[in-house]
C-alpha cells in the first residue's frame, strides 16, 4: 500500500528529510535528495518575514524541481499571520504546506510559535484550520509528544488537526522541555497510529541513525514513514543505505572516500550557484567536518577548508584530502 498525502504518492514506506534550521537549504536538499530521501521540506519560515517581505524569509522558499515532491514549513504565533503567509509560501509552488509545532528552542517557543502551542490546543487548531483554508495544497503538521512529562497531548492534537482537514502528521518522540536530549520515545506515536479514529499517515521522528533503528522501529511503532534529521548532515547515504536494508536485510558498503568528496564538491558547488560566492562558501563551512567523519588526522585539512575562501584553492584541498586517504575503507566500517 503506497503512503498518500493528497494526491502525492509517496511509495509503500517513505522516508523524509527533516526540515532543520540552517541546514535544510536547497544545497543540502539536493544531496539528500540523491541520497534517496523521498519527500523534504524547507527550513522553517517565520510568518510574520514572510509578511514582512524579510529577505531571508523569502530566500528559503526557494524551491527547484527535482525537490519535488517538497514542504514549505512555516511557523508563527499570530493566526491571521499564518494565514498570510500560507497564500504568500502557496505561491512559491511546493507540494503541500506543513505547520511547526514542535521547535523547541526558546526565540520561537518563548514567542509563543512552534511547540509552545502545546500548551494551548484551542489556538493550535484554530491556526490549523486557517493555514487549511488559505490554501489548495495538502496541509501537513509536524509537532512533538507534548510541552513536558505532565502533558503529552499529542493524541487529542492528532484526532483535533485530522478533524479540520490536515492530511499527515509527524511526531517527534520528545516533549519540548527535552529539547534534543534524553532518548526519543515512540510509544506515544504507535498509540495514535493504532487509534481506530487516525486515518492519516503517521510519522515518526528522532533518533533514527541507523540502518537496524530504522528497520526495529519501522515493525515496532507501525509508523507510516520515517523522517530522518541530523542523521543525514553529513551522511546523505543513509536514505539509500535504510531503503537497500529494508529490502534485502542486508547492509550496502559505505560511501567510499570518492562518494564522500563528490557529495562534498556537489554540495559545496550548488551552495556557490545558489548564494553566491562569498555566502556560498561561508555557508559550506559547517559541513566540510561532517562529510569526512571518521578520518583519521583530519583536523589540519578541516583547519584549512574553514578559512580558505578561494574556490580553486578549497578544490586543491579537496584533491589533497583523496590522495592521502585513497587507501582508507569505505566508511560505515570504520565507525
Amino acid at each position: 500500500m503506497s503512503v498518500k498525502i493528497g494526491n502525492i504518492d509517496l511509495g509503500e514506506f517513505p522516508l523524509l528529510l527533516a526540515p532543520m534550521e540552517d541546514v535544510s537549504d536547497p544545497p543540502f536538499r539536493y544531496v539528500c535528495k540523491q541520497g534517496g530521501a523521498d519527500m523534504m521540506y524547507t527550513e522553517f519560515i517565520s510568518s510574520e518575514g514572510l509578511i514582512r517581505d524579510a529577505a531571508k524569509s523569502r530566500k528559503k522558499l526557494d524551491i527547484f524541481e527535482y525537490e519535488r515532491p517538497i514542504g514549505i514549513q512555516i511557523f508563527g504565533s499570530d493566526i491571521e499571520s499564518m494565514r498570510e503567509a500560507t497564500e504568500i509560501a502557496t505561491l512559491a509552488g511546493p507540494d503541500l504546506m506543513d505547520i511547526n509545532y514542535g521547535c523547541p528552542v526558546k526565540n520561537v517557543a518563548c514567542r509563543g510559535a512552534g511547540a509552545s502551542l502545546l500548551q494551548d490546543i484551542d489556538k493550535m487548531v484554530k491556526m490549523t484550520d486557517a493555514v487549511v483554508k488559505a490554501t489548495h495544497l495538502p496541509v501537513t503538521v509536524k509537532t512533538r509528544l507534548g510541552w513536558d512529562d505532565n502533558t503529552k497531548n499529542v493524541e487529542e492534537v492528532a484526532e483535533r488537526l485530522q478533524d479540520i482537514g490536515i492530511q499527515a502528521l509527524t511526531i517527534h518522540g520528545r516533549t519540548r522541555a527535552q529539547l534534543y536530549k534524553g532518548e526519543a520515545d515512540w510509544t506515544l506515536i504507535r498509540e495514535i497510529k493504532r487509534n481506530p479514529r487516525i486515518k492519516i499517515p503517521i510519522f515518526g521522528n528522532g533518533d533514527v541513525d541507523s540502518v537496524e533503528k530504522a528497520a526495529a522501529w519501522r515493525m515496532e511503532y507501525e509508523v507510516d514513514g520515517i523522517m530522518i534529521g541530523r542523521a543525514a548532515i553529513g551522511y546523505p547515504w543513509i536514505f539509500r543505505e535504510v531503503k537497500h536494508f529494508f529490502k534485502t536485510g542486508e547492509h550496502l558498503p559505505g560511501p567510499t572516500l570518492d562518494e564522500r568528496i563528490i557529495a562534498c564538491r556537489t554540495h559545496l558547488n550548488k551552495s556557490i550557484e545558489w548564494k553566491g560566492d562569498k555566502v556560498g562558501v561561508f555557508e559550506m563551512r559547517r559541513h566540510y567536518s561532517n562529510y569526512f567523519k571518521g578520518l583519521p588526522d583530519f583536523k589540519q585539512y578541516r583547519m584549512m577548508l574553514v578559512k580558505e575562501e578561494n574556490i580553486e584553492t578549497i578544490n586543491q584541498i579537496l584533491d589533497e584530502v583523496a590522495e592521502k586517504y585513497e587507501h582508507i575503507a569505505p566508511f560505515s566500517e570504520m565507525a
